[in-house]
């Protein structure tokens, strides 16, 4: 009969050891944390339908407004690696203030803008007038965000049917203003008779929209020159893509003033409002 001899202490505990190793290496792997669950669902459906005919990425518009704001979180960490989490908390977009706007089922292009913004004006069933502006100087009701100066002129010239002879909808960028021109143009608006309008007779221009780029919007709001007081929607103009298939989030000149204007403190402030607050649209 064999006998078996006690293992020593020393045997035991490499036995143990190896044990446990062999454990740790035959368990099946941790499920991943939700949020990368998110990005790589984000991920997967914005590569998904890019009209090229159309200039637009369909697949942005069915974003939901929680996947919208993790998107924007992706892009902010492809552009600025280096962030801790408490300043890439601080730019996060507040879900909440981002209308749902998925069930909007007709093509995100220019044609459509007016209707689009029509559609989600609207507050708890209240219709809102966009043919007319706050009487406050240089303080429209919506503000609309494009990539580019040529993008934001024919935006302007999209929204023409809200502009009267009380609210106009103003192109804040050009390439050959300057930014004190335009700076000065946005003042005026309720200070001075700015262009005959009729016959014989002159009429104070005001801003009931207006249309520019990020990085101008932002240098015309650190100015004073415009204010957000009066804001009730952003629109972004999230689905056009140009000819290299690059949209307002694809490019770092652009993405990042945007972020820079979404979370300025004076709009966080008013997203929280419920009633009277401003609206985050994605078009």
């Amino acid at each position: 009969m064999a006998v078996f001899e006690p293992l020593d202490a020393q045997t035991l505990s490499s036995a143990q050891s190896l044990k446990h190793k062999r454990s740790i290496s035959d368990a099946p792997p941790k499920n991943t944390a939700s949020g990368k669950k998110r990005r790589k669902k984000t991920t997967s459906l914005i590569n998904d339908d890019l009209d090229f005919e159309n200039g637009i990425n369909s697949a942005l518009g069915r974003l939901n407004s929680s996947l919208l704001a993790d998107y924007f979180i992706q892009r902010t960490k492809t552009f600025a690696k280096d962030l801790s989490l408490v300043d890439l908390d601080e730019k996060r977009i507040p879900v909440h203030a981002v209308r749902e706007t998925g069930n909007w089922q007709r093509p995100r292009i220019l044609v459509n803008l007016p209707e689009f913004i029509e559609e989600f004006s609207s507050r708890r069933g209240q219709f809102k007038d966009l043919a007319s502006s706050p009487e406050e100087k240089g303080s429209p009701h919506t503000i609309v965000v494009t990539a580019a100066g040529l993008r934001a002129a024919n935006i302007t010239r999209s929204l023409r049917k809200f502009e009267t002879k009380d609210a106009i909808v103003a192109k804040l960028f050009a390439k050959h203003k300057k930014l004190i021109n335009t700076t000065e143009y946005v003042r005026k608006t309720r200070q001075v008779p700015l262009v005959p309008w009729g016959r014989g007779s002159s009429h104070i221009l005001k801003i009931g929209i207006g249309v520019g780029t990020p990085a101008r919007l932002v240098a015309l709001l650190d100015s004073g020159s415009l204010s957000t007081d009066k804001l009730e929607r952003i629109v972004v103009d999230f689905s056009h893509i140009d000819q290299k298939k690059r949209g307002i989030l694809d490019m770092k000149e652009t993405f990042e003033p945007l972020v820079q204007l979404l979370t300025r403190t004076d709009l966080k402030r008013n997203y929280i409002k419920e009633d009277e607050g401003v609206d985050l649209l994605f078009f």
